[in-house]
């Protein structure tokens, strides 16, 4: 993969921890299973219960990650 680009690829949010951009996990192909903020793989690779979890929490429109 390049080199990552502030803004395209990642951000640092309020607690000043990177998080990935959807960008960034398209362009790397797959969920990784960390159940990262996001995914735009539905968290396929992320264990249950914690999957049903973040899918439960997307679709109230509360995901804090």
């Amino acid at each position: 993969m390049n080199r990552l680009i502030e803004g395209e690829d990642f951000y640092y949010n309020e607690q000043g921890l990177m998080v990935l951009t959807a960008k960034y996990h398209l362009q790397r192909g797959h969920c990784c299973g960390n159940g990262c903020k996001h995914c735009p793989y539905e968290y396929k690779n992320v264990p249950e219960p914690k999957r049903s979890e973040l899918l439960s929490l997307i679709q109230d429109g509360k995901k804090n990650n």
